[in-house]
């Protein structure tokens, strides 16, 4: 269990194409169990510049696991329980916008999560939650990662809509004509509901969204396939590894808790009176909520 105002563990989710991270110093693969099931796969530790790094290949490495059999629970408990204090989360995404063409990234500020055959909460019946998803990432976060891309010439936009389907198959084009029309600008099948979970553990995220095509809305890129993401995830694989290394530093001197609230976002939000919670559900929340359970 991390408490607010620990010292800063940086937690990397890898999208598609992102399975490992060159320049860590002190590696070491571990299993860290879950009372939520099995995550996407082993953690691995090491150090950049000094600064703690907690990586974790969201469909584990050799990318095995599709988008909507993701156990998200469980990648964000043992995320938190390995001492992650902020999440950096690289996703691979269609454009949805003609400003952001293929190999562009967009540090995002906003989600429309679309979803339906994922469990969305930690909190069930026995110990009911309800936190703010108003602002659902930590703009400290993205400030850094802007900062960070701006030093590395990276095409990188500062501020997006990210709308998150099911999956595993690409829009219709209706859908992505009717995405647009909602003035989405990307689109993807990972960040929804890892963003939601992540802030009921109380940790920083922010996703950084490495644009492969331009879904299949445009006239000139209608019909997406695999192989022609693969070619553009390669190079925004070395970009992205690249944001990684220069903002890893930025983020070792944070002083105290996040300002932005993003470590104490269950001062409000638990529901349930102490003498009715369920404890075998508290239990399994030790990592996710132990620090208002365990008063």
């Amino acid at each position: 269990m991390t408490a607010p105002g620990a010292a800063p563990v940086l937690g990397v989710l890898g999208g598609s194409g992102i399975y490992d991270i060159p320049g860590l110093e002190g590696t070491a693969w571990r299993r860290v169990d879950s009372p939520f099931g099995m995550p996407s796969d082993e953690l691995l530790f090491g150090e950049l510049d000094g600064q703690p790094i907690v990586f974790l290949p969201r469909h584990g490495r050799g990318h095995k696991v599709p988008p909507t059999e993701l156990n998200f629970r469980a990648n964000i408990d043992v995320l938190k329980r390995a001492g992650v204090t902020e999440i950096v989360s690289m996703s691979a995404v269609g454009s949805l916008n003609a400003d952001l063409p293929p190999g562009s990234f967009v540090i995002v500020d906003q989600f429309i999560d679309r979803t339906f055959a994922r469990i969305k909460s930690f909190f069930e019946t026995g110990l009911v939650a309800h936190v703010s998803m108003a602002h659902p990432v930590c703009g400290r976060l993205g400030h850094a990662l802007g900062a960070a891309a701006d030093e590395l010439d990276l095409d990188a936009r500062r501020g997006g809509t990210y709308l998150v389907m099911e999956g595993p198959q690409f829009s219709t084009k209706a859908e992505s004509e009717l995405y647009r029309s909602w003035g989405c600008d990307v689109i993807g099948m990972t960040n929804m509901p890892e963003a939601k979970l992540a802030r009921e553990a109380e940790m920083c995220y922010a996703t950084v969204a490495m644009v492969t095509d331009y879904d299949c809305w445009h006239e000139d890129h209608d019909n997406v396939t695999v192989d022609q993401i693969v070619k553009v995830l390669l190079a925004n694989a070395d970009n992205a590894r690249a944001l990684i290394a220069k903002v890893a530093p930025k983020l070792r001197h944070r002083e105290d808790s996040c300002p932005e609230g993003c470590h104490h976002a269950l001062d409000s939000a638990l529901i349930t009176a102490p003498e009715a919670r369920d404890p075998k559900v508290a239990a399994r929340l030790d990592a996710v909520a132990g620090r208002l359970l365990s008063r």
